[in-house]
């Protein structure tokens, strides 16, 4: 599709002159803030190093759409020089004719100006596939007049031309520039076209849904000869004045419907349709993620770890992930282009969550937070030394995508060597992760907590190997509906992944086989365990079976003047606390010998 760059710099002075009044208010510290104590001094330069780190992030975020080329649009606009040679405009795919509603039909529509004099006309040209790929790869050629008479050699049999070829029936060709404020020279049909516009095409011939496309290229038709040239050629062929630097504008609309009738169908009217639908199902996955991150973020309140709180980060960059792309797509139903500086970020910062959420996995199944409080400087190392070039890959193979691959090519990002190599490394870290999975549960005696790694290793199996199973399917589903099953497939394993971990990090099951110091929970695992202790279910057993101690109140025999109070207890009260007393010690012990060698586990 079109290729223009989005405007950053406005925004990016914006943003930079807001950093700089922050900064500039964080140095006025007065005397007496110097002073303070040394925890509080702490407490400040921890903030302002996580703002420092947001700050860095956000920066990240904000030039990878710089260096992105623009994405594809259904109204474009541009310019074009003589000079180019040849410009590739759009691919748009369009939905399946019905003879008998003309309204259905696409339509290519719109205007091409040039405040420039040409003494012979360039050429638009609107081909399918079938016709495209063999006037595409004549444009290469060494000679242009020889790459113009290659790309035309089977549209000049098969292309309408009043002079050259007035019998043909395929309308593919335009001459622009058109005349100010008038119809394009061989537009032929003017009642078909659209109020406003110099000419149009009518897409009403497809069988099935097909992609068409849209080029412009400096080659003219010899109108006695019917042979095409290069408009680089003219002061050579004739006695005409040619100038390289001439400059076309042009302003097209590419829609699936006729223009009158675009309010009937606002969500399909403007996308291409291997896109169609993708704003219903981005609205109806914002909308399950709007009800699920504030159960996270009450979560995370009520138990501070980092387990949740990192989740959290995940999730919430998913949230805004969605909420971005959606704003794109919302724009881009109401004007053909959309936002693509919101749907670049969205897509960068979708990365970076699916990326930190497979760390959270990998840190699970080595234990943290389940048998241990911490994991070796060593184990953290090799994490991370794996797993940050992972991200920085990921966000390679997006820009990849973005810049190298040909859009008239029909592969998408997994069908690259760098989707290759992502893919072979997500199965990779599925190996580790389960191989990191066996090792905790082979250490493990808590059934509670080994019913959790189970239901863990489980869903997070299904998640790691979804991903190279459907690009692998994906090979074999048509363009047209491949990016949609893809789209489709990925974002709900992520949103039933998102929803699964909620679940199983939730506070009132989480207590039962996480170790979350510094809440109510911290230590309940490890109690649960010695309440099954022998000695202890053994005392348990013996109160249980024991007969229930006797009171008995007997009188004197001096006359009925005094009372005796006697009991059956053969152990006093006294002596049965005694001995609860050095239970509860030796718990205690046992505990703290437990937790010891717990914490002393080596990842």
């Amino acid at each position: 599709m079109h290729k223009g760059a989005p405007p950053w710099q406005v925004g990016g002075a914006n943003e930079a002159s807001e950093v700089d009044e922050q900064v500039t208010r964080g140095r006025r510290i007065s005397d007496e803030e110097v002073v303070e104590a040394a925890p509080k001094q702490q407490l400040i330069r921890s903030k302002w190093s996580t703002s420092r780190r947001m700050l860095f992030l956000g920066l990240i975020l904000a030039l990878i759409p710089t260096l992105l080329p623009p994405v594809n649009a259904t109204h474009i606009r541009g310019q074009f020089q003589t000079e180019d040679f040849f410009q590739f405009l759009a691919k748009f795919g369009f939905n399946k004719a019905d003879p008998t509603r003309r309204n259905a039909f696409g339509y290519i529509y719109g205007n091409v100006t040039s405040p420039d004099k040409y003494a012979v006309p360039l050429t638009l040209v609107v081909l399918d596939r079938s016709t495209f790929l063999e006037f595409y790869g004549n444009r290469s050629q060494r000679s242009r007049e020889a790459a113009c008479t290659g790309m035309f050699s089977r549209l000049k049999r098969i292309a309408y031309e009043s002079t050259c070829n007035p019998r043909a029936k395929r309308d593919f060709l335009r001459h622009v520039p058109c005349p100010a404020n008038q119809l394009c020279s061989d537009e032929d049909a003017p009642g078909n076209v659209v109020p406003g516009s110099q000419f149009t095409y009518v897409i009403n011939l497809e069988a099935e849904p097909r992609f068409w496309y849209l080029s412009l290229v400096a080659c003219y038709q010899n109108q006695s000869t019917c042979q095409w040239h290069a408009h680089e050629s003219l002061p050579r062929l004739s006695k005409l004045s040619s100038n390289l630097l001439n400059t076309l504008h042009y302003d097209i609309h590419l829609v699936n419907l006729h223009p009158n009738n675009s309010a009937a169908h606002p969500l399909t009217y403007e996308y291409s349709y291997d896109q169609q639908n993708l704003l219903e199902m981005y609205l109806v996955f914002l909308l399950v993620y709007v009800v699920l991150l504030p159960m996270q973020i009450y979560a995370v309140r009520r138990q501070k770890h980092p387990v949740t709180k990192l989740f959290t980060l995940s999730l919430l960059s998913e949230f805004v992930s969605l909420a971005l792309i959606t704003a794109h797509l919302i724009r881009y139903a109401a004007n053909g282009v959309g936002e693509p500086r919101l749907q670049a970020a969205g897509d960068v910062l979708d990365i970076l969550s699916r990326t930190t959420f497979m760390l959270i996995l990998l840190l699970l199944a080595k234990g943290w937070a389940v048998t241990r409080q911490q994991i070796s400087r060593t184990g953290w190392i090799i994490l991370m030394s794996i797993w940050v070039p992972y991200c920085a890959f990921h966000v390679f193979l997006y820009i990849w995508d973005r810049t190298e691959v040909d859009v008239v090519s029909d592969i998408d990002e997994y069908q690259t060597w760098p989707g290759w190599i992502v893919l072979i490394l997500r199965t990779s870290f599925m190996m580790w992760f389960l191989y990191e999975l066996r090792n905790t549960m082979k250490y493990e005696h808590s059934t509670k907590k080994l019913d959790f790694l189970l239901h863990l290793g489980a869903s997070s199996l299904v998640w790691f190997i979804y991903l190279p199973i459907v690009a692998i399917v994906a090979l074999q589903v048509s363009p047209m509906w491949r990016y949609k099953l893809l789209q489709g497939i990925t974002n709900s394993a992520d949103c039933m992944a998102y929803c699964v971990m909620t679940g199983l990090l939730w506070p009132h099951r989480a207590g039962q086989y996480l170790l979350l110091a510094g809440t109510k929970y911290a230590g309940m695992d490890e109690l649960d365990e010695f309440n099954e202790a022998p000695h202890i279910v053994r005392e348990r057993e013996r109160r249980r079976n024991s007969p229930p101690d006797d009171i008995s109140i007997g009188t004197g025999s001096g006359g009925g003047r005094g009372m005796v109070l006697s009991t059956s207890i053969p152990h006093s009260l006294n002596g049965d606390a005694c001995n609860d007393l050095l239970e509860a010690e030796d718990l205690d012990a046992e505990l703290l010998t437990d937790l010891n060698k717990n914490s002393h586990i080596v990842a």
